[in-house]
């Protein structure tokens, strides 16, 4: 499979959240499996963390780098494919950097991973809980 995190899937998974579904964290593991990080959650997590809402032991630039690469998960760019599935995605959902994974596991056939129920509504495969 071919997955990509949703950000806060990121999170737990590198903090060891008990929040983290059993199933999407031996997904995350399994060797077998592709795992993504896209640079909208870094730029997300980056925004949070600068708004005082997202606490890191080190500044995003650093910590987010080092345990994407410490836990062996790929960079998916934010590419102009991406970015033109915007135009035709339905307004179900109103967050600007949810929208975005979603047109970039539709744009590179990604598998979602995340617990938000909100981005089941669209034509998005999703790793379920």
């Amino acid at each position: 499979m071919k997955l990509l995190l949703d950000t806060h899937i990121f999170l737990w998974y590198i903090t060891g959240d008990q929040r983290l579904p059993l199933q999407m964290g031996e997904a995350i593991r399994d060797v077998n499996n592709d795992v993504y990080l896209s640079v909208v959650s870094v730029w997300e997590a980056t925004v949070k963390y600068q708004l005082g809402k997202l606490p890191l032991p080190q500044s995003p630039d650093i910590y987010l780098s080092f345990q994407r690469q410490q836990h062996q998960i790929a960079s998916l760019s934010l590419d102009e494919i991406s970015v033109g599935k915007l135009s035709t995605l339905p307004l179900l959902h109103r967050d600007p950097f949810d929208r975005m994974l979603i047109c970039q596991a539709l744009a590179h056939n990604l598998m979602l991973v995340t617990v938000d129920d909100t981005m089941s509504a669209y034509a998005v495969s999703i790793l379920r809980k």
